[in-house]
């Protein structure tokens, strides 16, 4: 008689969804964070195949739920645009996320920093991006040679995926887009909205207001027995 060995069921890997840390550690550090992801969402909305989030826990390696790290945002290209609870790199293709950005706050630490640095070096980040609002200072790697070697001269750099300048004015960090347009929060996207239509306004006004002396002026002409279409 053979007596059949039942194999005890491997346990679920669940991969959280949160890492129990919060976004931002302040105002200025959550706007930067907003105002990056959205930009480069926007500036990628035609295409279907960037994917771009902020703070979402990336998984590079099957079967291990604590080898995992949450960029501030994330851009990765080759995967398509949706929702997710976390990044499972196994699930989309194997690819990593190319581009990833860090907004320093003032909880962060030199080491956990330096250990975010090793990861995404060892998981093959293409660029990182480094920004301390305090002291308005932003750091740069670019892979070179299988390696992340840090951007030398970083004010004006043009990030090779994304065609973005990155530059320092006003006290911030400013990015601008291939077309010149800076990076900008919602506030000032809706105050340059109401801008522009204030002028379309002025300027309809305007139309309107010469539409009327145009009239007037036809009204006296013919008083006068001119007809103005005959001018």
């Amino acid at each position: 008689m053979v007596q059949e060995v039942q194999v005890p069921a491997q346990p679920e890997i669940i991969y959280p969804d949160s890492d129990g840390k919060p976004m931002a550690d302040n105002t200025k550090q959550y706007r930067l964070i907003v105002t990056i992801q959205g930009g480069i969402d926007a500036l990628f909305k035609d295409d279907a195949n960037v994917f771009t989030a902020g703070d979402l826990l990336w998984y590079p390696v099957e079967g291990n739920n604590t080898i995992c790290t949450a960029p501030d945002v994330m851009v990765v290209f080759g995967r398509p645009k949706g929702d997710r609870g976390s990044y499972k790199q196994w699930v989309e293709e194997n690819i990593p996320p190319q581009v990833v950005f860090e907004i320093l706050s003032p909880g962060n630490t030199i080491k956990e920093m330096a250990k975010k640095q090793e990861f995404y070096n060892h998981y093959q980040v293409e660029e990182y991006y480094l920004y301390d609002p305090e002291k308005v200072d932003l750091c740069g790697w670019v892979r070179r040679e299988n390696q992340l070697e840090v951007i030398e001269e970083i004010i004006g750099w043009v990030s090779p995926r994304l065609e973005v300048r990155f530059e320092i004015s006003e006290g911030d960090l400013q990015i601008y887009r291939p077309d010149g347009e800076r990076f900008a929060s919602y506030v000032e996207l809706m105050q340059k909205k109401e801008q522009e239509q204030q002028r379309a306004n002025q300027a309809e006004a305007l139309l309107e207001e010469e539409r009327r002396r145009r009239e007037v002026l036809e009204a006296r002409l013919r008083e006068m027995g001119v007809d103005p279409d005959q001018l």
